[in-house]
């Protein structure tokens, strides 16, 4: 029987890793994008190997009722990878509005409503895995990220109260917190900036998108079926 899970910000460095790592494993996909369409046909071609089904969802996560467009397209469903995210940096004195918004609709708004329309698909199998891909800075917060890591920390705890919630439905819901991954969100810092980051990082490496789905893959599977309510701190002991 076939199982179908849907990856949010499919078109991005660390969700392109997911769904590789998914459809390795037998997955077929819904796979979220907003603007980078070319990097979506890519993946798609890419994936053509493994045999599943594949369906690219276009959607604009920014606004308030984004999800909503996700949500009409999906038929069944067996997991959920939250992965869908924006970055913003600057003082908190300098957010504005429509920033704050954006932030809020992405990282907390969307998974909120969206996983409210596709539970009861869940429901009704008495199975399912939710899981939030969040942030170090969710877990410690950061200067200069105030807003994001506002967002990020209400990610972890909606993923401890719902997996309270839904855990007799036989779903469990839990978070990743990557610590600093080699995409394009780290893109605006020079080459100085991310030898300090290394040095300061135990492992002495910066992570890669690979780590992270390892760490989506596990949380799917039946290792980590007594699971739950956790957030999976991927960071190479950055923040312990």
């Amino acid at each position: 029987m076939k199982k179908y899970a849907l990856i949010t910000g499919a078109s991005g460095g660390i969700g392109r890793a997911i769904a590789k790592k998914l459809a390795e494993e037998g997955y077929s996909l819904y796979l979220h994008y907003n603007r980078n369409k070319q990097t979506i046909i890519k993946l798609l071609q890419e994936l053509e190997a493994f045999q599943g089904e594949y369906i690219p969802i276009q959607a604009d996560l920014s606004l308030s009722d984004g999800y909503k467009k996700i949500a009409s397209n999906i038929f069944t469903i067996d997991a959920i990878i939250h992965n869908s995210g924006i970055s913003q940096y600057g003082m908190l004195i300098d957010l504005d509005e429509k920033a704050a918004q954006d932030l809020i609709n992405i990282h907390v708004t969307t998974p909120l409503m969206l996983t409210k329309e596709l539970l009861p698909k869940m429901t009704a199998k008495k199975h399912g895995n939710i899981i939030v891909i969040s942030s170090i800075w969710g877990q410690t917060g950061a200067s200069c990220e105030v807003a994001y890591s506002t967002v990020k920390g209400a990610q972890i705890a909606f993923v401890k109260a719902l997996s309270k919630e839904v855990a007799l439905n036989g779903i469990r819901v839990n978070a990743i917190a990557p610590g600093a991954i080699e995409t394009a969100m780290l893109k605006d810092f020079s080459n100085e900036d991310l030898q300090t980051i290394r040095e300061d990082i135990p492992i002495g490496r910066l992570g890669t998108p690979m780590d992270v789905a390892n760490s989506v893959s596990f949380l799917l599977s039946d290792k980590a079926s007594y699971i739950t309510g956790q957030v999976l701190a991927v960071n190479g002991g950055w923040y312990t």
